[in-house]
């Protein structure tokens, strides 16, 4: 008979974990046969099951077509194979079955959010009001990512640090892509640009520009967080916009601003620089500005634009951003 599981709590007959891989009660009781009498042939399965002779050959059938029997041949009839290979290569086919109808899922899934943001156009955003209530829409977005995140970071910050980096590092541990832009100004407190290295160092890819356009946090290019109103405006206020024409416009807004940026990390150790200079080139592509890097470097304005005036002979740049850019291309930062 057919190994059928009972819950305990009710007695009703539990599912049988044959079922997960398309096998039925009854074709599960002939296997059953099959493997404790192999040679009783149909008729003794029969008998074993108390199914007909008719029925026990219909469930051969189905389960050679699933492969859990081989075919007859010169040497005999049917004959199970190993079920620890035949289970396994049944569980492989469901998923990949399983991986197309998720496939497929996801496809439809654009189709139903765009037939219900004609439908009701208002579906599209989703307000937050007040410091907790946007801390908590971001963590609820960081533990929805399934592929990549991308940011724009600029102070007034919501979450605390330290928690925001908790989350930031939970994303990599996950194996998902973070990439984040910094505006400099930002990382001329030396805890923040503390917390940006070591975001680096756990695998974020991150880069610099002198600003950045707004705060912006876009998961998977399809839902996005950013304020509505403005810092200096006082009190927080912030949307959620799902997978639209508007996340897609964020996307790109952020590609462009990822190909201009500076990338920000540990200087090259390619014997060229100096230890210091390393971390000046560093802190230059941060675009930070003298008063701030002298301060990082404990030393005074003036040995620091002499500093950086040697530098950019060096390199021919006119700038200290263009410095910063010219010692990115050469591996320095």
């Amino acid at each position: 008979m057919a190994n059928t599981a009972y819950d305990t709590a009710d007695q009703t007959p539990a599912a049988s974990p044959w079922a997960a891989v398309g096998v039925s009660a009854s074709d599960e009781a002939v296997y059953q046969a099959i493997l404790h009498q192999p040679d009783a042939g149909p008729a003794g399965w029969a008998l074993l099951t108390g199914a007909s002779a008719a029925r026990v050959r219909e469930s051969c059938d189905r389960l050679l077509g699933v492969g859990l029997l081989q075919p007859p041949d010169s040497m005999g009839g049917l004959r199970a194979i190993d079920p620890r290979v035949a289970v396994r290569g049944l569980i492989r086919r469901r998923e990949t079955v399983s991986e197309l109808l998720a496939a497929t899922a996801e496809e439809m899934a654009t189709a139903y959010e765009a037939g219900l943001l004609r439908e009701e156009p208002t579906r599209l955003i989703e307000v937050a009001s007040g410091e907790g209530a946007i801390a908590a829409r971001l963590e609820e977005m960081y533990a929805r990512a399934e592929r990549e995140v991308c940011l724009f970071d600029t102070p007034p910050y919501l979450a605390p640090p330290v928690r925001q980096m908790d989350l930031q590092a939970d994303l990599l541990r996950r194996g998902i892509v973070s990439r984040g832009i910094y505006a400099a100004p930002a990382l001329e407190d030396p805890n923040a640009l503390s917390r940006a290295l070591r975001m680096v160092e756990l695998g974020e890819q991150a880069r610099v520009l002198p600003s950045v356009p707004l705060k912006l946090l876009v998961v998977d290019g399809c839902r996005a967080l950013l304020p509505l109103t403005a810092s200096v405006a006082g009190g927080y206020c912030a949307v959620v916009v799902w997978h639209s024409a508007v996340t897609e416009a964020l996307q790109k807004l952020f590609e462009m601003a990822w190909q201009q940026a500076i990338p920000l990390g540990q200087a090259a150790d390619d014997g060229e620089l100096s230890e210091s200079d390393r971390t000046l080139t560093r802190l230059l592509a941060a675009g930070m500005k003298d008063e701030a890097v002298a301060r990082h470097l404990g030393v005074s304005l003036r040995t620091l634009r002499r500093r950086v005036s040697e530098l950019q002979e060096r390199l021919g740049a006119t700038s200290r951003f263009q410095l910063g850019m010219r010692a990115s291309q050469r591996g320095w930062v």
